[in-house]
């Protein structure tokens, strides 16, 4: 079964628990009003999203409001992921923001080249880290309209152009 979350999901693909623990501290202390799911490799983000395997009954939201996908996992790696998600049409509309702690050339045009919305380099510091997720946030909960926004809100009001 299915259920209606009132704030965003965020899902996060990393093999490093620890990297999600911080990102969830991040956005905490960023004030970002969001959920943040966890998935180890780039088969359990298949699995969550067609609802598979450990996936098949979890009280979860259909899909994700945006896709945290970092590139160096095992199982199925990041750009192998992001080659089948990006191929389903029902499915690619979701922004996935690459975060990596590669900043290989190579790792960036290839991301960009499968279909990631944004490539973001894992911050050095914590501080770093809250400033990162508080615009991440900002921008992509806040004001970019998304097409699996589930938090029931009408997308906000943008200044009229004159």
């Amino acid at each position: 079964m299915k259920i209606h979350k009132t704030s965003p999901v965020i899902l996060m693909v990393d093999d490093d628990p620890d990297d999600y623990y911080l990102t969830k501290a991040a956005l905490e202390e960023s004030g970002a009003q969001t959920e943040l799911d966890l998935v180890a490799d780039g088969q359990e983000l298949l699995d969550y999203l067609f609802c598979r395997g450990k996936f098949v009954d979890a009280e979860r939201p259909s899909h994700p409001s945006l896709i945290l996908l970092d590139l160096n996992m095992p199982v199925k790696n990041g750009k192998e992921a992001l080659t089948e998600l990006k191929a389903d049409p029902d499915l690619r509309q979701i922004p996935v923001i690459i975060y990596t702690n590669s900043t290989a050339a190579e790792d960036i045009m290839s991301s960009y080249q499968l279909g990631a919305s944004s490539y973001i380099p894992k911050p050095a510091s914590f501080q770093s880290l809250v400033e990162a997720m508080g615009t991440l946030s900002k921008y992509w909960l806040d004001i970019a309209v998304l097409p699996f926004m589930e938090s029931g809100q009408p997308p906000p009001e943008q200044p009229a152009v004159s």
